[in-house]
Parts: structure tokens; C-alpha cells; sequence
């Protein structure tokens, strides 16, 4: 026999949310839908926007407001794509790698220009080739000031000049901004004063990107730090 009392009448149950609570999570439910996928249009349409610029290497008369009549979405992500796979397919050409290396030794020899295409050359070649190591891994820094520690990126370990002149093996790491990672700090810090994390880079971007909201699970977590997660946790 159940020791409960019944409900009076006119007695409401603890447990039930009330009217405010219900809309409030209704609320909260939609924005949970709404918001990565106005996050998502809205990426996509600023990465659209950029490739649209494409359209300006055909002539006035080829472009879709000339043709159709009025501004088509997406045809410049397509051209874009297309001048990608073209370009790619010439510079693995022994002939067109030749055409692409004298063009750049000639943009190299012009003041001020040669200087931004060098390092942006370099730059890219670095990021997206396996030539490099720059961010490839993600790391742990006190920055701005002591106590108060941002995630970074290693973007170069062989700052010969900053190495001597300080006599310290320095890295240099970069610290991206929140929630635009393309902006940020190059800061030279002092190897024993960097702790690399687990998380990849994908990841770091991710919580970036999110205010740190998604933050990813520590996969090599040590069975010392879970039994101290776990003594916190309790009341």
C-alpha cells in the first residue's frame, strides 16, 4: 500500500512545470534548432559572397545578369571550383608547373608586391601541404597576462634570431580571437611555458568558433584527473 497522501483537489503537483517554465524551454528548444542552421546559412553565404568575386573574370556579357537577367546564387561557387580543379590540373603539368614558376619568379622580382606573395605563398604552403608543422598542434598559454590561459596554435619552432637573442628556445604560437579564428596574436613564448593539449585542430576550431560552448571530450584523459573530476562533482 503506497504511503503517499493523494493531491487535494485544488493542490498542484511540485513536479510539473509551470506555464512560464514550459515556454520558456519551448523557446530554448527552438533556438536549439534555429541557431546552427542560421550560423550555418550564414557562413555559407559569406563564403558564397567571397566566391561570387569570381564572376568578375568573365566578361560582362557571360555573367548570369547578363544572360538570365538577374543575379543567380551559386554559379559563382561553381566557377570558383571549376578554377580550382583547371589550375590544379595545370600545375601538376610539367609544362604548366614551368609556366607557374616563372610568372611567380617574375612577381617575386616586384617591389612590395613580391614581398606580400612571397609570405602569403609561403603561408599557404605551409598550411595546407605537409610541409610544414604550423598548426598542427594545439596548445595552452598564459596570455594576455599570467593566470589567464588561451588556446594557441604552433606556427613555427626554428625562431633562430628571437632563440639567440633571448637566450631561450622560444615558440612562436598563434592566438586566434573568438568567434572569428582568422584574426588574432603572434605571440613568442618560452617552450616550458606551453602545455600542448590533447584536442586536435578541428576541435580547437570548433570550440572557437562556439564561444566554448562545445568543448571536446578529453579522449587521453589519466585516471588521476577523472577520480579529481569526480571528487568535485560531489556535493
Amino acid at each position: 500500500m503506497s504511503s503517499e497522501l493523494p493531491l487535494t483537489p485544488g493542490a498542484k503537483d511540485a513536479r510539473e512545470p509551470s506555464p512560464a517554465r514550459r515556454i520558456r524551454n519551448y523557446l530554448i528548444g527552438g533556438l536549439l534548432v534555429w541557431i546552427p542552421i542560421l550560423i550555418t546559412f550564414w557562413v555559407l553565404r559569406f563564403l558564397s559572397g567571397i566566391l561570387d568575386q569570381s564572376l568578375l573574370l568573365l566578361p560582362p556579357s557571360w555573367r548570369p545578369e547578363a544572360v538570365v537577367g538577374t543575379y543567380v546564387p551559386g554559379v559563382g561557387v561553381v566557377l570558383s571550383l571549376l578554377v580550382l580543379f583547371l589550375t590544379g590540373l595545370l600545375v601538376k603539368n610539367l609544362f604548366g608547373s614551368q609556366i607557374v614558376r616563372g610568372l611567380e619568379s617574375l612577381v617575386r622580382r616586384i617591389p612590395v608586391i613580391g614581398a606580400v606573395y612571397g609570405g602569403a605563398k609561403t603561408f599557404s604552403e605551409t598550411v595546407l601541404t605537409d610541409k610544414g608543422q604550423s598548426f598542427k598542434k594545439v596548445v595552452m598559454v598564459e596570455f594576455p597576462r599570467r593566470g589567464i590561459y588561451s588556446v594557441g596554435f604552433i606556427t613555427s619552432e626554428q625562431s633562430e634570431e628571437v632563440q639567440s637573442r633571448t637566450a631561450e628556445d622560444v615558440v612562436c604560437v598563434f592566438v586566434p580571437t573568438t568567434p572569428n579564428p582568422t584574426t588574432g596574436f603572434l605571440v613568442m613564448i618560452p617552450r616550458p611555458d606551453i602545455t600542448e593539449l590533447d584536442m586536435s585542430v578541428d576541435e580547437a576550431f570548433k570550440m572557437l568558433l562556439t564561444l566554448g560552448v562545445v568543448v571536446p571530450k578529453w579522449r587521453n584523459r589519466p585516471a588521476s584527473a577523472t577520480n579529481l573530476a569526480a571528487q568535485q562533482a560531489e556535493p
